[in-house]
């Protein structure tokens, strides 16, 4: 472990503090005074929606739309029980990601790149050495729809990685289309008005790995962002850290980690989408000084350059377009230019100024 103290300037990738085990933070990864922790969030009350029976009973899905409408209006945010993924491919994800995070820096060297359009790669922060304040994670990204394109660049180390995180890639792209069928259902759009676009859209899995972190008020996971996609549904391991902004009063929520659940949050796509109906939430990952946490987050939405537009459908007098249509292209393009810790988002440079 290192003890002595490092510069203040960015720690390279490869021999970032939190890769090294500092037990200090180094300057570079210190946020704001204002925006430091408390950890004194609030248990965020997030709806758990139980899916059984959604497939096969029209009574039952017609409660499953009604709940997962209202979750995403008035949280953004919910957790999903009986989804279909057996514990076997859950564990089996969390099992092979942590096994990979374990290797020497040489192994995951291999994948380390700044360049966010390319379809794998293994970094900490948005851009190495470029952004202003580093975050206390390592992560490895991956694209994973449709799998047979992607999956011979994954990882060979462990040597069942390819086949657990595979195992979870599919089942997940599954259950991401059917939930968007019921979101797109709540909107009055039908359940199958994305479902071709979502089968051939993109599938972008980060896995995350949060080390301890021994000043774990001075730095971030992840900073405050909204994710640009469609949804994003999250798979984790026990450890909390995950907080959300409440979309009526503004205060930080921590989600509660439930045995077998996974969360699923609105991103910017779907605000576009709902023209505003459904909001984008803004969360964080905060850090801990007794627990490493790995988690898999699934970003999906539509195709490389096909763009997310507001139907005809949603644009009345009382709800005027209020949004650009844009691709993940296009966020790709932003996300290379600006540096996530300055609080521009995406999805501000989507809204039509009225």
């Amino acid at each position: 472990m290192e003890k002595n103290n490092e510069s203040s300037s960015s720690c390279p990738m490869g021999k970032t503090a939190q890769e090294k085990g500092f037990l200090h933070v180094p300057e570079c990864y210190k946020v704001q005074p204002v925006d430091r922790l408390r950890f004194d969030s609030k248990i965020a009350d997030i709806p758990t929606i139980d899916l059984e029976g959604m497939c096969d009973n029209p009574t039952r899905r017609r409660e499953v739309v009604e709940y997962i409408g209202n979750a995403c209006r008035n949280s953004g945010f919910f957790q999903v029980i009986n989804h279909g993924i057996s514990q076997s491919i859950l564990d089996g994800a969390i099992s092979t990601a942590t096994r990979f995070f374990d290797l020497p820096n040489a192994e995951k060297a291999k994948f380390m790149s700044n360049e966010v359009q390319k379809p794998v790669r293994y970094g900490t922060s948005i851009k190495d050495g470029l952004d202003k304040v580093q975050f206390w994670r390592v992560f490895l990204k991956q694209y994973a729809n449709p799998l047979n394109d992607w999956i011979h660049l994954w990882p060979n180390n462990p040597s069942d990685y390819r086949e657990k995180m595979g195992d979870y890639a599919v089942a997940v792209q599954k259950l991401a289309i059917e939930i968007m069928g019921t979101i797109t259902e709540s909107l009055g759009l039908g359940p199958t008005y994305l479902t071709t676009k979502l089968d051939d859209g993109m599938q972008v899995m980060v896995v995350n790995c949060y080390p301890k972190c021994p000043q774990a008020e001075l730095a971030f996971g992840i900073p405050p962002h909204s994710d640009y996609s469609c949804i994003t549904i999250l798979l984790q391991n026990s450890a909390d850290g995950l907080e959300i902004c409440d979309l009526g009063d503004g205060s930080w929520k921590l989600i509660p980690v439930v045995h077998s659940s996974l969360q699923v949050n609105v991103g910017d796509y779907l605000e576009v989408l709902s023209n505003g109906r459904y909001k984008s939430v803004v969360h964080r990952v905060t850090l801990n000084s007794e627990k490493t946490r790995v988690s898999i987050a699934s970003l999906h939405s539509l195709g490389m350059d096909v763009k997310m537009e507001t139907p005809k459908e949603l644009v009345d007098e009382g709800h005027p377009k209020g949004y650009k249509e844009s691709s993940f292209n296009d966020f790709l393009v932003f996300i290379s230019k600006i540096n996530l810790d300055e609080g521009k988002s995406f999805l501000s440079t989507l809204k039509i100024q009225k």
